[in-house]
């Protein structure tokens, strides 16, 4: 890739946010550790600038995470955001304490009337979003303040170093001018092109994977989901019949979903796609298995398990691909990218360590939307780029609890109807996921003067741009009425159907 911009992390949970919002404006950025050095720094050609993340520690603690201060001499402008600008204040000899009114959502940034190009075409007296414990009580060497909260300093330079610090969090929408900001940094400051387009990555991924591939063997494991059915495509570009994609039917999918499948790729595509029943399989293995982290690992194991098998009726193909997307690395991934483990993915941290294949992702560092544009650009039709997410475990995590066949047919059945009727009333498109999860639980209800004691149904619908936030998509009171009358008259052992209403964060989209 032609990197521009790293990020060095800290741990803050809008780092990838904050990655993605650059790369929206045509410039990739890239995350890496924050104890990448100034010599690793060095091995990029074309690096315009550095940005150091936010993060939940505090600088002045003992064991805070540092920075190569070489990094300061490589003459390349430099952005700490929030811990980031705390950092560089205490390199650059000044203070940072625990403040005594911490600034924790929306703020009123007060501008200096100091020049500076980080704030040019910003409006004064703008909201930002503040999510800080700490402050800065004593401006460090040759630095001058930009701006200002009601609470704090709110922004920081070394005009002549090129060095800047702002305390709130521009990357995320509740700050006004955020993006205004991002891009006088890259354009104005840092001086980058405009060179990221999913055509330039499609054209290197292509010749990347040929030069990797060469002559060897390569299975995909194919859920009919958006990334998957991208990794496919642009594998099939790159290599043509060297690709053989598994479509594997593990009694987790949804209603009719093996079928739908093979009928699509059958009809737009020309890859060859092998369909396995595993049903028993899977539901052998997740029996009398509650904790989710168990349950991804363990359909991770089993999916390897069949692709093992698949592989030496393929002349022992050498390479596994998988549709693995950036979002997935870091909810995964703490030791990478130094933030907490949200939970594993069955094809990230489901794999098993001894794993016979090596591994072929070329999605991995692409955004969804990131994976969309491509899936466009390959010609793959809207009906299959526009679909939901769906995760690789399946029901698997959709049923809370343990995984029963009963139970991942109440649960089709149930998410056949509310698909449908999103479809059906036109609310699909205006969302970014919708789904329904299998409570543990079973509740009292009454039916014809009977009483029942049946399974609760939680609908989830969200909106999102990254998937690494969500809010909850206001469905209209009518339609959520009718869905749940549908439900009860037509799914037998329900008799309770719940909204979920948690934005992410706290939650997580999906429950497990």
């Amino acid at each position: 890739m032609n990197t521009q911009i790293i990020i060095l992390d800290y741990g803050s949970q809008y780092t990838q946010l904050l990655a993605r919002r650059i790369r929206e404006l045509n410039v990739y950025a890239e995350v890496v550790s924050f104890n990448t050095t100034a010599n690793d720094l060095k091995k990029y050609q074309n690096l315009k600038g550095i940005i150091l993340s936010g993060g939940p520690s505090s600088v002045y603690a003992n064991d805070a995470y540092s920075i190569d201060q070489e990094i300061f001499n490589l003459n390349l402008p430099i952005l700490g955001v929030c811990y980031g600008m705390q950092l560089i204040t205490e390199i650059f000899g000044g203070k940072v304490e625990l403040a005594n009114s911490q600034e924790f959502g929306k703020a009123i940034l007060h501008l200096d009337k100091q020049e500076n190009k980080l704030f040019e075409n910003v409006k004064n007296d703008c909201q930002v979003w503040m999510s800080h414990a700490d402050h800065l009580t004593q401006m460090p060497k040759e630095f001058v303040q930009l701006a200002y909260s009601d609470s704090s300093v709110a922004a920081i330079a070394n005009l002549n170093k090129n060095i800047y610090g702002i305390q709130f969090h521009a990357e995320v929408t509740q700050s006004e001018y955020g993006i205004q900001m991002i891009e006088n940094f890259l354009f104005k400051i840092a001086n980058c092109n405009k060179d990221w387009t999913m055509q330039e990555f499609i054209k290197e991924k292509i010749q990347e994977i040929k030069t990797t591939v060469g002559s060897e063997q390569v299975i995909l494991g194919l859920s009919g989901g958006v990334d998957s059915s991208v990794a496919a495509v642009l594998l099939s570009k790159a290599i043509g019949k060297q690709l053989t994609c598994i479509f594997v039917d593990t009694g987790l999918l949804r209603k009719n979903e093996a079928e739908n499948v093979m009928n699509i790729y059958a009809k737009e595509f020309d890859i060859n796609i092998k369909l396995i029943d595993a049903q028993e399989q899977f539901y052998n293995a997740l029996k009398g298995i509650t904790d989710p982290e168990e349950k991804r690992k363990i359909i991770g194991h089993n999916f390897i398990e069949v692709f093992n098998k698949q592989a030496q009726e393929l002349n022992n193909a050498k390479f596994l691909a998988q549709g693995t997307i950036y979002p997935d690395v870091i909810e995964s991934s703490s030791e990478e990218h130094n933030s907490k483990t949200i939970k594993s993915h069955h094809n990230v941290g489901g794999l098993p360590e001894d794993l016979k294949f090596s591994l072929l992702e070329p999605l991995r560092n692409l955004f969804k939307d990131e994976v969309r544009k491509v899936g466009r650009e390959l010609g793959i039709p809207d009906v299959m780029i526009n679909r939901h997410p769906f995760p690789g475990p399946g029901l698997g995590i959709r049923v809370i609890g343990e995984v029963t066949k009963e139970k991942c047919d109440i649960l089709r059945e149930v998410d056949d109807i509310f698909i449908k009727k999103l479809i059906k009333e036109d609310w699909y498109n205006k969302t970014s996921q919708a789904f329904v999860t299998l409570l543990p639980v079973k509740t009292v209800g009454v039916m014809g003067d009977n009483r029942t004691y049946d399974y609760v149904v939680a609908l989830r619908c969200v909106n999102t741009i990254d998937f690494m936030t969500a809010t909850t998509t206001h469905l209209p009171w009518e339609f959520l009425e009718e869905v749940v009358n549908e439900i009860i008259n037509k799914v037998k052992k329900v008799n309770r159907v719940v909204y979920d209403i948690t934005s992410k964060p706290p939650g997580t989209i999906e429950w497990e």
